[in-house]
């Protein structure tokens, strides 16, 4: 998953777990995102203001070095109407379901599928993996990059429709009224 301008803009809201100090039961976080980081979240993502933001993960190691994260973001964000020009507020509830794998078998996968000799694409993965880099699990990136993906790109105030305003065309006006006028001259005389 990245985020608008993700290589310009750094990570608005962090919390970076070392794989190695998850037990093997697993582990459940909880994050709530300070004022700090509802201000660099907005700001990352384009957004009039973000207003809240939580999320709640488990993380399981799984065969291989790799570790599903599950789990879900809320938030409450303001936009502002595409009709209206209004400000409005949005409900974010987006559901978590990702796989880490060790950066060097990503990299490693990553060829193979572009050499096209991945035929057989394992049946517990949809999408690949993203990759662990440095040892660590950044749930605060899981969910702002979450977030950015559930906003609505042309909120509207509710019941809200937007509608062109509709002309009737001039018969004598389209892209060849010159020609035509052209041709008329050259027929009159």
């Amino acid at each position: 998953m990245s985020r608008p301008n993700a290589e310009s803009v750094p990570d608005p809201w962090r919390s970076p777990v070392s794989v190695v100090q998850i037990p093997d039961t697993g582990l459940h976080r909880k994050l709530k995102a300070s004022a700090a980081e509802l201000q660099a979240i907005a700001e990352a993502g384009g957004l009039r203001e973000v207003l809240s933001a939580e999320a709640a993960f488990d993380i399981v190691p799984r065969s291989g070095g790799r570790f599903e994260v599950t789990g879900h973001v809320r938030a409450r964000i303001g936009q502002t109407c595409v009709v209206t020009l209004d400000p409005i507020e949005s409900e974010i509830d987006e559901k978590v379901d990702l796989v880490f794998a060790p950066e060097a078998e990503v990299r490693r996968m990553a060829d193979l599928i572009e050499e096209g000799e991945d035929d057989a694409e394992p049946p517990e993965v949809i999408d690949p993996p993203e990759a662990i880099r440095n040892g660590i699990i950044d749930l605060g990136r899981i969910a702002t990059d979450a977030l950015f993906l559930a906003v609505d790109p042309y909120p509207r105030k509710e019941g809200v429709v937007f509608e062109a305003e509709v002309t009737a065309l001039d018969p004598e006006d389209h892209p060849f009224a010159a020609l035509k006028a052209l041709q008329d001259r050259k027929k009159g005389k």
